[in-house]
């Protein structure tokens, strides 16, 4: 085959150059990085290649469907190359120069977690959760390029991908993109004067920092023995969301929380054999008071589990709660460190901070709500309890 002309940048030649397994491409708005990206896989390692499987993932099969392939079937067409005998509408996949190329989300468990794949690219890579990154990254066994928007000051990108030895990280900002017009260039470098947390982010390219964090937190290594054990909290998800589980101590003014599950898909036998994994024996659990066939079901399993204690403004009510302790948090515990990190107050339209969190990253802060606020609001629960 005759390699067309194509126009790249930098991120193209990132990729060629590299020669670790993780690649990972942090950038800014419109720098072009999943252009390139897809340029890569289309007209060098496809090229290059036979017989391989090459999957490209994102959160949700709908964003994935109006961006990543969107702009993979816009390439074969600006080159010739698009022919529909080789497009499998139904699976979302495209044979390509002898390669398999298959679209597919986290929703779509069983492709992802299924077969295995020689080359993978996972598209905003921080919509992930880190459980979604291993289960990837179990069964891909050459290359993995991860691209992202530095959206989250704190992301498991950052402790778990980047500090691997077998991993090369690149950033880019709009200025790399040499065919972006002019006045898209000005419209972006007008964040510098309208909003510069959004300048640092989608301009730069750089790392968030936020003034709308709720809670402040520090990590330990265990859990005081003398640490008085207040209850389990549990949380409910299935495909998108997980199902989340945490153990939460109290000592003085100091509450010591741990994180024993933290994972999407999970049946009802599947938490039950979770919490006999866990140990949990006759200790209460409080579990979200929506999900009452759940707590119903666990409960003709033996669990001693309530519905949480809610009310009116209970979320603000058990952040307000939470916030006259310290919090502790075990450093296992990864995905409550992520959440604390970002869980944050939502902004107005001009920018002025609410008294309403943002509906993201609390599943298990949603846990320990249920187990700390159905405790400490009873004022049998002595010197804790809420007055």
């Amino acid at each position: 085959m005759i390699k067309p002309k194509i126009q790249t940048n930098i991120v193209y030649k990132h990729l060629v150059k590299s020669q670790k397994k993780i690649i990972v491409e942090q950038g800014g708005t419109r720098s072009g990085k999943t252009y390139n990206i897809l340029l890569f896989i289309i007209f060098h390692y496809c090229t290059n290649n036979t017989n391989k499987i090459i999957t490209i993932c994102r959160k949700t099969f709908p964003s994935l469907r109006a961006t990543v392939l969107r702009d993979f079937l816009q390439i074969l067409n600006q080159h010739q190359l698009y022919n529909e005998e080789f497009h499998n509408k139904s699976n979302s996949e495209y044979n390509l120069f002898g390669n398999l190329v298959e679209f597919t989300s986290l929703d779509q468990s069983q492709k992802i977690r299924g077969r295995k794949r020689d080359l993978l690219f996972i598209n905003e890579g921080n919509e992930l959760f880190i459980d979604d990154w291993r289960q990837l990254i179990f069964r891909t066994q050459e290359r993995i390029i991860l691209d992202f928007n530095p959206s989250d000051e704190y992301h498991w990108i950052y402790d778990q991908v980047l500090t691997r030895e077998d991993c090369d990280f690149y950033k880019t900002t709009y200025l790399d993109n040499p065919f972006l017009e002019d006045v898209i260039k000005q419209e972006i470098e007008r964040l510098k004067e309208t909003d510069d947390q959004y300048w640092q982010i989608y301009g730069l390219g750089e790392r968030a920092t936020s003034i709308n964090t709720i809670f402040k937190y520090v990590e330990v290594n265990m859990i005081p023995e003398d640490a008085k054990f207040i209850s389990y909290g549990a949380d409910a998800g299935f495909t998108n969301d997980p199902s989340t589980l945490v153990s939460v101590y109290i000592k003085d003014y100091n509450l010591y929380i741990k994180e024993h599950l933290y994972r999407t898909m999970m049946t009802t036998l599947d938490i039950h054999n979770t919490f006999k994994e866990v140990g949990i024996q006759r200790q209460q659990i409080y579990f979200d008071s929506a999900e009452p066939r759940l707590i119903a079901e666990l409960r003709r399993m033996g669990w001693n589990i309530f519905p949480s204690l809610k009310g009116k403004d209970s979320v603000n009510a058990g952040i307000d709660l939470l916030k006259r302790y310290k919090i502790h948090i075990t450093s296992d515990s990864t995905n409550t460190i992520q959440e604390f990190r970002n869980y944050k107050w939502q902004e107005d339209r001009s920018g002025k901070t609410i008294n309403k969190p943002i509906q993201k990253f609390d599943h298990c802060i949603d846990a320990i709500r249920y187990a700390t606020y159905s405790i400490l609001s009873r004022p049998n629960f002595g010197k804790y309890a809420i007055q």
